[in-house]
């Protein structure tokens, strides 16, 4: 499957920190954005690059630079914890935002809001939403963007249950998912066991 887990003694360390519920939200958006660094240091190992001539003091040499800009989109809200670790290593990336809210009845997505960068076509979007649960929300987020034209999507989650990763890759098999931890699957409220709780609330603290 097209799904790329971090296994790595650093990244077991800093989920298991997210996970203790006595972690206050200060620690818990720290650890988010380190954990999305890293996942963001692996997706893109494969973006396209081009040479160009650097002049350095001593001489003119060829170099790789990135060819396609970034443009990170974010889930709202909980999307929004992950931003700044894909900025460490892409400082000028754009954001959009895709606003979504599970619906409790039908537990399904429903856009509320979307403003996404002009030109987002010729971008690699990166996907930002740290709970892939039903996969619902962020198989909405990709129908959307390939509707703008988007080519080059990938899709950057925390932690990841067996069924939301099913759904995406059924609906869109060409689009990589890179998580923290694959955990064990879905209550019967649909949510991840043992997952780490609500993301968005341990973020900013509404709960």
């Amino acid at each position: 499957m097209n799904v790329i887990t971090i296994d790595h003694p650093l990244m077991a360390h800093k989920i298991a920190k997210l996970r203790d519920k006595n972690t206050d939200p200060k620690m818990f958006r720290e650890y988010v954005e380190e954990i999305t660094t890293l996942l963001t240091y692996e997706a893109f190992k494969d973006i396209p690059t081009v040479e160009v001539e650097v002049e350095t003091p001593l001489q003119v040499t060829k170099q790789r630079v990135v060819e396609h800009e970034v443009a990170i989109i974010p889930i709202l809200r909980a999307g929004l914890g992950m931003v700044n670790g894909v900025h460490a290593l892409f400082p000028i990336a754009r954001v959009g935002h895709i606003g979504m809210f599970r619906n409790e009845e039908t537990l399904q997505p429903e856009l509320y809001y979307c403003k996404l960068p002009e030109g987002i076509e010729n971008m690699t979007a990166v996907i930002l939403d740290p709970m892939l649960a039903t996969g619902g929300s962020c198989v909405a987020a990709i129908d959307l963007l390939k509707k703008r034209g988007v080519k080059h999507i990938k899709c950057l989650h925390v932690i990841a249950a067996p069924e939301g990763i099913d759904v995406v890759h059924k609906t869109h098999p060409d689009v990589q998912i890179y998580c923290a931890a694959v955990d064990q699957g879905l209550n019967e409220a649909s949510y991840i066991l043992p997952g780490l709780g609500d993301a968005g609330d341990r973020l900013f603290g509404t709960k």
